[in-house]
Parts: C-alpha cells; sequence; structure tokens
C-alpha cells in the first residue's frame, strides 16, 4: 500500500519533508480494526512527531486524527464489521493513517455519523475529545442538565477545540458561554 512517510525533522516546504513509499498493508491483531482510509486531518500531534523525527535510518507515519471505512476486524472484536464507517484519533504508540489503510485498536473508534462526509468527520476526533473532556470531565458540567446560573468563558472560541467546545456547551441547559478569538 502506499503510504506518506517521513525520514527526518525538516520544514514542511522542503520536498523531502513528506514522501511517498511502498508498505506492506498490516494484520489485525485480536482487538484490531484494519481500516481504508478515507481522511485525514492535521492536528498538533502531527507537527510535533515531525518536528521531533531524528535521522535514524527508519521512517514514520503521521497522521491520527482518521475517517475511513472498516475492511477487517480482529477475532475479539464485536462491535464493528466490515464496511462500517468509523472516525478515531489514532494512537501515538503505533503508525499513522497517512496510509491506504491503517490499523487501530477498536476501542478507541467510534460509528461514524450518516450526515457527515469523511473530510468533515476526519476533522472531528481529537478537538471533539479534547473538548468533551474538558466540559463534561473536568468541569463536571452534564449534558441536558441545567448547572444553575453558571457562565463559561471559552478563550481561543475561534480555534478547533474552542468551536467544537462552544457547540458541545449548548448540550448543557441554561449556560451562558462566552468566548474570545483573534487572529
Amino acid at each position: 500500500m502506499k503510504a506518506i512517510v517521513i525520514w527526518k525533522a525538516l520544514p514542511a516546504d522542503d520536498q523531502e519533508a513528506l514522501v511517498e513509499r511502498e508498505i506492506p498493508v498490516p494484520v489485525p491483531g485480536p482487538d484490531d480494526l484494519l481500516v481504508r482510509v478515507e481522511a485525514v486531518s492535521v492536528n498538533p500531534a502531527d507537527i510535533r512527531t515531525r518536528m521531533r523525527k531524528t535521522e535514524d535510518g527508519h521512517f514514520a507515519v503521521l497522521g491520527w486524527d482518521v475517517a475511513g471505512k472498516v475492511v477487517a476486524t480482529g477475532a475479539q472484536v464485536r462491535d464493528f464489521a466490515p464496511g462500517d464507517r468509523v472516525l478515531y484519533a489514532g494512537d501515538l504508540s503505533r503508525p499513522g493513517a497517512n496510509s491506504e489503510y491503517h490499523l487501530v485498536e477498536h476501542a478507541i473508534v467510534g460509528h461514524c455519523p450518516e450526515a457527515l462526509g469523511p473530510a468533515a468527520a476526519a476533522a472531528l476526533p481529537l478537538t471533539a475529545l479534547t473538548a468533551w473532556e474538558a466540559l463534561f470531565d473536568r468541569l463536571g458540567l452534564t449534558p441536558g442538565a441545567a448547572p444553575g446560573p453558571c457562565t463559561l468563558l471559552i478563550v481561543g472560541g475561534a480555534g478547533g477545540v474552542g468551536s467544537m467546545a462552544i457547540q458541545l456547551a449548548r448540550l448543557v441547559p441554561g449556560l451562558t458561554v462566552i468566548a474570545t478569538a483573534s487572529r
């Protein structure tokens, strides 16, 4: 399969920063999904990983926010089947998804909403998870439950996580949301 790889940290505009390479299609382990990649978004993890890559003779595949279709499942997987549309923020300890196929543990994968195309779906995982965890896990807000008179300030509301937090905050009745934004 084709993959886009990096060999060492280079400026993004360098012709050798990202190169095409033929690599084997991975084989799912018992808890894995093999996904035919339809879209990958770029997030800060991709940039940090690219800029930290040392010249060690080994390549790395970037791309961890993914949308695609399941083509095979491991023996232990019960909630997914070939043909399912999925989205996920992958595992940085595994190769990324800038390739035709990607292997991911099924526990970190979600079914893709029917209304979303691949590009929109790939833009969701990391931003949505970060905003959800901040609002509901860390701040203790509850979707559908009014917290009483409460105001939330979202700094950076025009960014990926901020814009997602604004939308998710609408799930909390009576919450007043104020956001900052700049260029």
